[in-house]
């Protein structure tokens, strides 16, 4: 399954990796060290913990089209998206809290270089874990308690040790900055999605 992920990953974003050493992608650069760890480096070197905030202003705004759906889009609605991009947030939140820095380990993983330089993910191709996976009815107001929820744990990162760490099915052991990186990603890959449902209804 990882293999055949990194192939679709490949073929969409026509990436072909000859030396796994240098990957340029919107103005953002990964670099292999001597160890052998990616880090993924920005224009500001400090994060700042109020980083989804964009993404959490969109979200509140779709959630007036909850209902709205195109399968020529998406096979989910707009609810399920949204629901999705919250429960992410909130799981590994609380999954980083409950790590133990100390069993953290520097990993190399080729789908995620490749996923992190690139900025997106190809869609329909990754299927959702069960415990981020929406409930068959979505009510409204659970949706804006997940967006709260989501804000205050999001607070936490300033706290948690660079080596706080959770495990991605397709991704390996992703550290704090890591993590980040993948909020990030992955919320604005959702929410792209939602902007095609409504526009294109």
């Amino acid at each position: 399954m990882i293999i055949n992920f990194i192939v679709n990953v490949l073929k969409t974003t026509k990436v072909f990796v000859q030396e796994i050493s240098f990957y340029k992608a919107r103005r953002n650069f990964l670099v292999l060290d001597n160890h052998f760890k990616l880090s993924f480096l920005t224009n500001d070197t400090s994060p700042s913990y109020s980083f989804l905030d964009a993404e959490f202003d969109r979200i509140k705004d779709y959630i007036s089209e909850r209902d709205a759906s195109n399968h020529r889009v998406s096979k989910a609605d707009v609810a399920w998206h949204l629901d999705h991009i919250l429960k992410t947030i909130n799981v590994i939140c609380k999954s980083l809290e409950a790590s133990n820095p100390c069993e953290y380990k520097s990993n190399f993983n080729l789908t995620r270089a490749v996923i992190y330089a690139w900025g997106d993910f190809p869609r329909g191709i990754a299927k959702a874990p069960r415990i981020v996976r929406p409930p068959d009815e979505i009510l409204t107001e659970d949706l804006h308690r997940q967006m709260e929820r989501a804000k205050e744990n999001l607070k936490t990162f300033q706290n948690l040790d660079s080596k706080a760490h959770f495990e991605h099915p397709y991704f390996d052991i992703l550290d704090k900055n890591r993590s980040i990186q993948f909020l990030k990603i992955h919320t604005r890959h959702h929410l792209k999605i939602v902007r095609d449902i409504v526009k294109k209804q």
